[in-house]
């Protein structure tokens, strides 16, 4: 008789790719085997109660490490039954780095490359996808519950998953490597603004003078790159509005997480071949106007809504709030400007600074640092215009950290 070989199958410890394999051909068979018991008792993996899902797991994994002569721990096969229950009712290999705190964002390049991101700087992990088919089916799981769909006439899609962590999917044809999938995880506990001073994103000061422009009902445009902190900044501002006024969300994944009882929540659409109707931010403002919001906040402002949203804010709805991808407060203005411009807005340039100018009050740019940690690295109060430019006071710059604010 072949002697019971002790196995280590984490493949997270795993130090080479034939341990992985291994790890992986040996995990498959008994979710194999577990779906093929469910299928026969006419049951689903959602619905079965834990503990029978888990008996039944370590069941078919008693047989598949039988047949294969491998001997496992206590610890080993808990950890394999994890597994296997991620993948019948989770998101397979992805599942312990959206638990995993530390975690910010998880980034998949293709069935064996997956990269996190922990304190603002990139890693690789061990964990993988066992293939392509592995990992466009988790990627279907993400996205059926929430309406969307991705194949090769619909190539991309961005959607969020239960807790409000936002994804991107762009697969083949266009994705040359295999199928990507990046996810921008949410805090489960919302971020205040002294966690922001604590952390070093902004400093007291420019708290204060925000948490009292957003008391003030001041219109704020929240500006930067691409996971700069934009929405987390936006986030914590609209925690300082008023419990008794009345909000509504725009956003094209929901992800913010307001306090306030009486919050409106609406999210945009994309068209789909199968015919369903493009909802844009434009046709849902066009429609909260008519909801009676004190105040909007939208998610982003990135096509025509910009018109929408800038007579909104100029026409009793004081106190609204959006973010922008820009470098800067001034580079802020002037795309808003190119914007309006792009979609409509029948107005010479002059007209067409006036109404920016008109409507925003303050702007808020920030940044991602080298060292990846986000920063407000500017803080200007639009004050009109001077000729054919933007009149803008400065209250905060990074460049200046060590003089007092302005104010």
């Amino acid at each position: 008789m072949k002697a019971m070989q002790p196995y280590v199958l984490d493949a997270d410890r795993a130090s080479d790719i034939g341990i992985s394999d291994r790890y992986q051909e040996i995990k498959f068979r008994a979710f194999g085997l577990t779906l093929e018991y469910l299928d026969q008792q006419g049951m689903e993996g959602e619905t079965i109660p834990l503990a029978t899902l888990q008996d039944e797991i370590a069941r078919a994994i008693a047989v598949v490490l039988m047949s294969r002569g491998i001997a496992l721990n206590t610890r080993e096969r808990a950890q394999l039954i994890e597994d296997v229950q991620n993948e019948i009712v989770g998101f397979g290999p992805l599942e312990p780095l959206l638990k995993d705190p530390t975690v910010d964002d998880v980034i998949v390049n293709g069935p064996a490359h997956i990269y996190v991101e922990r304190h603002g700087e990139l890693e690789p992990v061990h964990t993988r996808f066992r293939d392509t088919t592995h990992l466009m089916n988790v990627i279907q799981r993400i996205v059926s519950p929430i309406g969307r769909r991705v194949d090769e006439g619909t190539p991309y899609v961005d959607g969020r998953l239960p807790d409000g962590s936002r994804v991107n999917v762009i697969i083949p044809p266009v994705a040359l490597d295999g199928p990507i999938l990046s996810i921008r995880k949410f805090k489960r506990i919302p971020l205040t603004g002294e966690d922001l001073v604590r952390s070093g994103t902004m400093t007291s000061e420019i708290q204060k003078y925000l948490s009292g422009a957003v008391r003030g009902k001041r219109n704020i445009l929240i500006c930067g790159g691409t996971g700069s902190g934009k929405t987390t900044l936006l986030n914590v501002l609209s925690s300082y509005i008023g419990a008794k006024e009345r909000l509504v969300t725009i956003e094209d994944a929901a992800e913010l997480q307001l306090q306030q009882a009486h919050v409106v929540r609406l999210e945009t659409r994309p068209g789909s071949p199968d015919g369903a109707t493009e909802i844009t931010a434009r046709d849902l403002l066009r429609n909260v106007l008519r909801m009676r919001p004190d105040r909007i906040i939208l998610g982003e402002v990135r096509s025509s809504e910009a018109i929408e949203m800038l007579q909104a804010m100029g026409t009793g709805h004081d106190g609204s709030m959006a973010t922008l991808h820009a470098n800067g407060p001034r580079d802020a203005l002037e795309r808003l400007e190119m914007l309006i411009g792009l979609h409509g807005f029948s107005a010479d340039l002059q007209a067409v600074r006036r109404f920016v100018a008109g409507t925003v009050h303050i702007v808020v740019h920030t940044a991602r640092q080298s060292d990846g940690k986000r920063k407000v690295m500017s803080l200007c109060e639009v004050t009109g215009m001077e000729g054919p430019t933007y009149s803008m006071r400065e209250i905060f710059s990074s460049e200046d950290a060590d003089r007092k604010m302005i104010v």
